[in-house]
């Protein structure tokens, strides 16, 4: 595949690892001191886009992906107000999107055991259920992609919750998400289920960059040929 990489920081430098251990090329680089280099000319012999940019630049770049007919995998959060008008192009249009908020192996597997556990506690009102997310400095939006997935998954699934809130619930009804930005840690999510007697709690740490690198990878691998929006429970069949 002829890859091109939007966004060029730590995430974007692991993608390009990850693509060329696997035998891709990296056909085009775009971050920020060539933005303007990312156009439906440049992107015709382009096979597939992976963006790892910021939230000010992901929507843009999805929009001109889908305008030269570029599938494109992103892994960019912060921009998600969006996202509806992202999805009612990608079905007007028959575009190939592939979206996740966590490309790790590991993180989609807390997904499906937080959903689970949250159907389970959903039965345990003296239970109230909160959720903590660690990440580097250098990360821009709080709370963290994941985290809202996380949180989003248990609104759908605990009655007694519905909406989320960063650093202070106003009432019971709130999920409480605290965001950490410290050192270069690469992630950390934990959901914590707490009672006057005892407190259960699920957890994912990641050790490196590694695992989110290679399942972009393997998103682009599988998106390519394809049409329509697909997230990473298609790619795992989860």
């Amino acid at each position: 595949m002829k890859i091109a990489l939007l966004g060029y920081g730590k995430m974007g430098k692991e993608v390009e690892k990850a693509a060329l251990a696997r035998n891709h090329e990296i056909c085009m680089v775009i971050d920020v001191t060539n933005a303007r280099d990312l156009n439906e000319k440049n992107l015709a012999h382009v096979d597939m886009a992976i963006d790892f940019s910021t939230p000010d630049s992901a929507y843009g770049n999805i929009i001109t992906c889908f305008k030269s007919g570029t599938p494109i995998v992103c892994g960019t959060t912060g921009w998600l107000a969006r996202f509806d008008e992202v999805m009612q192009l990608c079905r007007e249009k028959e575009h190939a999107f592939f979206y996740a908020s966590n490309f790790s192996l590991g993180v989609n597997i807390l997904f499906n055991l937080n959903r689970y556990l949250g159907m389970i506690m959903n039965k345990f009102n003296e239970y109230d259920c909160s959720i903590e997310e660690i990440h580097h400095i250098h990360k821009l939006d709080a709370p963290s992609g994941t985290a809202i997935t996380l949180a989003s998954d248990l609104i759908e699934t605990i009655d007694r919750k519905t909406q989320w809130e960063l650093d202070a619930a106003s009432d019971t009804s709130s999920l409480k998400i605290t965001a950490i930005r410290e050192n270069e840690v690469p992630g950390t999510h934990t959901i914590i289920y707490d009672s006057a007697v005892d407190s259960i709690a699920i957890r994912h740490a990641a050790k490196n960059r590694k695992g989110l690198a290679l399942g972009a990878i393997l998103a682009a691998e599988f998106l390519l040929g394809k049409k329509g929006y697909y997230t990473m429970s298609d790619l795992l069949g989860l």
